[in-house]
Parts: structure tokens; C-alpha cells; sequence
């Protein structure tokens, strides 16, 4: 039984592990996300660090990202920019490639 018992306690390690690094990277993601979006919006500095936030924070709204994807989009026609649906998700998949290296990096 001791040879199962360490492997049930390193699968649960590891799964634990895992989804803590799927946690950061798509907080990270969102934050990068944020930041885009931000700079369409003609935000910088302080504003588009506060921006990047609030897209971080839309996500705990309700499981999945159509939240964010629902936020951005609001936010950049509030803003006159023209961004499509396809768009920001295409770009949530290119910085979730660039989140994960981050968060795999240590940063």
C-alpha cells in the first residue's frame, strides 16, 4: 500500500502544481489581454496598469473566458475602436502561448 499511497500523493501534487501554473498563466494572459486592449484605447502608464486590472478581475465573473472577451470588446466599441470577436480571442490564444513561457520563466 506505501507504493500506491506515494503515488496518489505525487498525482495530487502534480495536479495541484499543474493547475496552480493554468491559474497564473491565464491571469497573466488577461493582464496581457488588458494591456493590448489598453493601447488601442489610447491608455498608458498608470490607466492602462488599472485597465490590465479590471480584465484580470472580469474573469472571476463566471467560468470560461467569455466574460473577458464580452469586456474587452464592450470596451473598445466604447471607445470607437473596431475589434472583432475573432480578434481578441485569436489574440487570448497568442498571449496565452507568451503567459505560460512567463509563468514557466518565474515571472
Amino acid at each position: 500500500m506505501t507504493t500506491f499511497d506515494d503515488r496518489k500523493d505525487t498525482f495530487e501534487k502534480k495536479f495541484a502544481h499543474d493547475e496552480e501554473l493554468r491559474f497564473k498563466a491565464t491571469a497573466r494572459r488577461n493582464k496581457l489581454l488588458g494591456l493590448w486592449a489598453a493601447e488601442k484605447l489610447g491608455k498608458s502608464g498608470a490607466d492602462a496598469d488599472a485597465y490590465a486590472k479590471s480584465v484580470v478581475l472580469a474573469d472571476f465573473e463566471e467560468a470560461g473566458d467569455d466574460d473577458v472577451v464580452r469586456k474587452i470588446k464592450k470596451d473598445l466599441e466604447a471607445g470607437g475602436v473596431a475589434s472583432s470577436e475573432g480578434e481578441i480571442k485569436t489574440r487570448m490564444l497568442d498571449l496565452l502561448e507568451k503567459a505560460v513561457d512567463e509563468v514557466k520563466a518565474g515571472r
